[in-house]
């Protein structure tokens, strides 16, 4: 039996993509500089990570003088937020992309609603209650 540990994304500029991830009330973890690789690892995630959720691991290659391609096969990340509006009031706030106002699933009463981080990677805030 294996566990789930964490997803990789790159990312263009790695202070903007945390101060993104902070707003969602996500914070590093841990980070890795490997200078003989030029690139760096910050794994974040919620609190301390005590309860071994999954991680997002960014990482930021040094000398990446292009964009990065989201590519059409990644769908999006799932963050539980106890108050979807809340949450996507403070993304916009904060700078960032809203791409769906918070409100319920279509033919549902689970209220979600969609921001994207500086890089184009859909995040999907999905309402729970405090005790989920």
């Amino acid at each position: 039996m294996g566990t789930f540990l964490h997803t990789m994304v790159r990312v263009r500029n790695l202070d903007r993509s945390l101060a993104f991830y902070t707003l969602l009330g996500m914070r590093e973890l841990r980070r890795c500089e490997v200078r003989e690789g030029r690139y760096t690892l910050v794994y974040i995630g919620f609190e301390d990570n005590k309860h071994g959720q999954a991680e997002i691991e960014l990482t930021y290659n040094w000398d990446q003088e292009k964009d990065y391609e989201v590519g059409n096969g990644f769908g999006h990340f799932a963050i539980g937020v106890s108050n979807v509006a809340e949450a996507v009031e403070k993304v916009r706030l904060g700078g960032g992309k809203v791409t769906r106002e918070a409100g319920p699933l279509k033919f549902g009463t689970t209220i979600i609603a969609f921001v994207e981080d500086p890089d184009g990677y859909k995040m999907e805030l999905i309402e729970k209650p405090a005790s989920a």
